[in-house]
């Protein structure tokens, strides 16, 4: 039987007590944090430069039904975080300029590993995004930004992730595959997407009020993946860099909000060929070892937009979204992947602050991949799927989801969902799988 979190527990039950008082009391429905205003310290630092946050995400999954092991059970896993931002202009008289610092914690268990992919290859996309990068804490963000030329200029140094910036999607769905920058789901060697951390410098210019360009450095250190290495600061383990350019448009079309965007990413680092060696033959019959490349790049395009509104609330409507990716063939195992959706705000008078979401995303692997997967086969004398020595050979992978974001209160939202992967991981003898999640995201 899943055991949820005793924290999972109360904040569900601190729900069902919020009822309408001051903002500033604990557990109100309209305060922005279930703690309330600490008698009103919270507002008092805010208006000084002092902002703490404490945020608590938790996601289950469930297999209802197919998937590599038909085991109907449950997974658990969480995130805690805990940050500060303080305006240095208001602290120290730095015009400008701001700080970050963000700490945080994850731990528990996800259903894609050992109940809808077959473990022998993993998956792609994940029924419970919060999971990953090891159950440990992680200096996720320590950074400082400053803007110059009347904020024309913006320009961030310190420790972050790419997606912090670049191929930026909000992350209210629960299967990754529609939450945050996608080409860390798929380039996740080289581009790591939060937890992780990196240093790393942004310069961004605006070009107007609506248009802006950005360009960044990342330091690729893969063991800065690993879960011993949280807080670790040094430069030891540097492969290269991941520079991403970036062009970001963010319109009103008739009135209503819009964000697209267009980059590219190249990495300087060496990457490994997944099919031939460095005589051109394939390296699973060759025997040597895989070729290195000097080299990884990429693209991507993103676009949102509302497309409807109420006259007498013009956050509620409906918004359309679609995100698209392109990778390098000789070196990545994913060579394109896209994926569309749509999200409605205030579906009902009475719930004028819920959402309701549904979208659906395609994976493909490249076709050397797939054929160096063949090839190992071959050179194994194996071609029987049920043989524990069989590298599962993989294609195309695809996912929907669907949910109901049930608003609380402001510090409380709970999103049911139902998602479908077909061919998880890509492997067609993998039976679809249709997975019961639960997302729950509060701030304290």
């Amino acid at each position: 039987m899943l055991q949820l979190p005793k924290t999972c527990y109360i904040g569900l039950a601190l729900s069902a007590l919020a009822a309408p008082s001051s903002a500033s009391e604990m557990f109100a429905s309209d305060s922005p944090w279930m703690l309330g205003d600490w008698g009103g310290t919270r507002s008092e630092l805010l208006e000084k430069g002092y902002d703490f946050t404490l945020g608590y995400t938790g996601e289950m999954g469930s297999n209802l039904h197919g998937g590599y092991d038909h085991d109907r059970t449950a997974r658990y896993s969480d995130q805690f975080t805990f940050g500060s931002h303080l305006d240095l202009e208001k602290i120290l008289g730095w015009k400008d300029t701001e700080f970050q610092l963000t700490i945080t914690e994850r731990h528990g268990d996800n259903i894609s590993n050992d109940r809808i992919n077959d473990p022998r290859v993993g998956g792609f996309t994940s029924a419970q995004e919060v999971w990953g990068r090891g159950e440990t804490w992680r200096l996720t963000q320590m950074w400082i930004k400053q803007k110059y030329f009347d904020g024309a200029l913006d320009v961030k140094f310190g420790r972050f992730g790419e997606g912090e910036d670049f191929n930026s999607f909000p992350c209210d769905f629960q299967n990754l595959a529609f939450c945050g920058s996608q080409v860390g789901n798929w380039v996740g060697g080289i581009w790591y997407n939060w937890p992780v951390s990196q240093w790393a410098l942004r310069v961004r210019y605006n070009l107007s009020d609506a248009l802006y360009a950005q360009v960044g450095v990342y330091e690729q250190n893969p063991s800065n993946l690993e879960s011993g290495n949280g807080f670790k600061l040094s430069g030891s383990g540097t492969q290269g860099a991941v520079m991403p350019i970036e062009l970001v448009w963010s319109p009103q079309v008739n009135g209503l909000k819009g964000e697209y965007r267009a980059g590219y990413y190249y990495s300087n680092a060496k990457a490994q060929d997944v099919l031939k060696d460095s005589n051109g033959q394939p390296a699973a019959l060759s025997g040597a070892a895989y070729r290195s490349s000097s080299s990884k790049h990429g693209l991507w395009l993103g676009a949102q937009q509302q497309v409807t509104s109420l006259a007498s609330d013009q956050s509620r409507g409906l918004s359309l979204f679609a995100n698209a990716t392109v990778h390098d063939k000789k070196t990545n195992a994913i060579d394109n992947y896209v994926q569309a959706g749509l999200v409605y705000k205030g579906p009902f008078d009475a719930r004028a602050k819920d959402d309701i979401g549904f979208a659906l995303a395609r994976v493909h692997v490249n076709p050397a991949y797939r054929k160096n997967a063949r090839l190992v086969n071959q050179a194994a004398g194996i071609d029987d799927y049920d043989n524990p020595g069989f590298l599962p050979v993989q294609d195309t992978e695809c996912s929907a989801e669907l949910y109901y974001g049930i608003h609380l209160a402001d510090w409380l939202t709970v999103r049911p969902n139902l998602q479908y992967i077909r061919h998880p991981g890509g492997v067609s003898q993998v039976d679809g799988a249709l997975i019961g999640g639960l997302k729950i995201q509060s701030s304290f």
